[in-house]
C-alpha cells in the first residue's frame, strides 16, 4: 500500500482557545484511522522562495483512510474550530512507494509529450 498525506498550509495562526481544543482533541480522530503528524507547525528553514506561514503533513496507511478520517463525524466536529480561526489550505495526497524512482517519472512524462505531438 502506498502511504497518503493530509499536507496544511496555515498561513494565518492565533492562539485562541478553539485552536487549542482542536489540538487537544485531533489526534483523536486520527487514531481509527492510523493518522500520525510527520511535522506539526515548526518554523521551517526556507531555502527558495518564500513561505509564509506554517505546515502541518499527517500521514495515513492510504488514501482511503486520509478520506475516511477527513469525512469522519469525529474530524468534522472539530473542524471549526480550526478554520474559524486559522486561515490555510489542505491538501490530501497520495505519497509515492519505496521503489518510486524519478527517472522513470521522467520516461514517462516523455512518452506522453511524444504522443501529444504526433
Amino acid at each position: 500500500m502506498v502511504p497518503a498525506y493530509g499536507f496544511a498550509h496555515l498561513r494565518s495562526r492565533r492562539n485562541h482557545s478553539d485552536v487549542i481544543e482542536y489540538l487537544e482533541r485531533i489526534q483523536a480522530t486520527l487514531d481509527p484511522f492510523a493518522g500520525r503528524f510527520v511535522i506539526h507547525g515548526p518554523p521551517a528553514e526556507v531555502v527558495e522562495g518564500s513561505w509564509p506561514g506554517s505546515m502541518v503533513l499527517i500521514e495515513f496507511p492510504g488514501l482511503t483512510e486520509a478520506r475516511a478520517w477527513y469525512g469522519s463525524p469525529a474530524y468534522r466536529s472539530i473542524l471549526h474550530l480550526r478554520t474559524d480561526h486559522i486561515e490555510g489550505d489542505l491538501l490530501l495526497i497520495e505519497g509515492v512507494g519505496p521503489t518510486y524512482h524519478p527517472a522513470e517519472r521522467a520516461r514517462k512524462l516523455q512518452e506522453e509529450a511524444g504522443r501529444a505531438g504526433r
